[in-house]
């Protein structure tokens, strides 16, 4: 291998392997969804995230479908955090979940407080949630200068925060709510709870296919898919007496970091940033 190689495959493995990569790749990918969205390109640009494909819009394969494998992803690390890492201890668990519930609670009460008796009050869900996907790339651009105690807390409540926007949107505004297919995501989700802590088994193959009847169960339920890469997180066989290294759990961290990180993160960017900005917005 030739020396310019080798500087261009360290050059790669740099950027692949640094923390703040992943918010630089997020920062650019919503850049070029803007400069796209308001270039003569612009109606060509929204309507690739607006095409079809098996009864979905792309845009709803990539927030419902790659997006539950993100939310995979940081369920794995908070359960992780949960038994042996920062959150392990109570009083550490509970404070995320506290301010969780501070930054659902208190922007829906400004928004209450600003749109009561308009026609817009209906709409006091829509502040609850925080965007995790782009609360963790800008935490990221951050790099080592985080304390990493802080990015388990700001993890922890930005997923807190989602899954009860989550919650709150499904109880208050799907209209077409189907209770069966709940309940069939549920015996799902206690099912594979069960192959772990009853039947004790190790590999990941049934919780993974068990994972993908989960996701379909709860798409067609109505809520928001994503929750069932949180749920099967918690599925996963890992406990604190276990060898964290050769644990299936860390074998799918390390499997999907990348993966999230370098290919779903910057697609949802990319799909989700293209906003038209008029001339009434100066």
């Amino acid at each position: 291998m030739s020396i310019v190689k080798r500087k261009l495959t360290k050059t790669f493995a740099d950027f692949f392997d640094s923390e703040r990569s992943s918010g630089i790749l997020i920062m650019v990918c919503t850049a070029l969804s803007l400069i796209f969205t308001n270039s003569i390109l612009g109606d060509n640009y929204l309507s690739i995230w607006q095409g079809y494909i098996g009864g979905m819009s792309v845009e709803h394969w990539i927030n419902d479908g790659l997006m539950a494998v993100f939310f995979f992803l940081i369920g794995l690390e908070l359960r992780r955090e949960l038994l042996v890492g920062e959150l392990s201890e109570m009083k550490s668990a509970m404070l995320p979940m506290f301010a969780a519930v501070g930054g659902v609670v208190l922007p829906a009460l400004i928004h209450f407080s600003l749109n009561f008796g308009t026609a817009t009050q209906a709409g006091i869900g829509i502040p609850m949630a925080t965007d995790i996907a782009f609360a963790l790339g800008v935490l990221a651009l951050l790099g080592s200068r985080v304390p990493a105690s802080l990015k388990v807390f700001l993890t922890a409540l930005a997923v807190i925060d989602d899954l009860a926007a989550i919650v709150v949107i499904a109880v208050f505004y799907t209209a077409k709510l189907s209770l069966i297919y709940m309940i069939g995501a549920m015996a799902v989700f206690i099912l594979l709870l069960a192959l772990n802590h009853l039947a004790k088994i190790r590999s990941v193959a049934p919780y993974l296919i068990g994972g993908v009847l989960l996701w379909f169960l709860m798409l067609q339920s109505g809520v928001h898919a994503t929750i069932a890469g949180v749920l099967l997180a918690f599925t996963i066989p890992f406990s604190s007496e276990e060898d964290e290294e050769n644990s299936a759990l860390h074998t799918l961290e390390q499997f999907l970091h990348k993966p999230v990180a370098f290919i779903i993160l910057p697609i949802f960017a990319l799909a989700n940033t293209g906003i038209i900005i008029g001339s009434d917005w100066f």
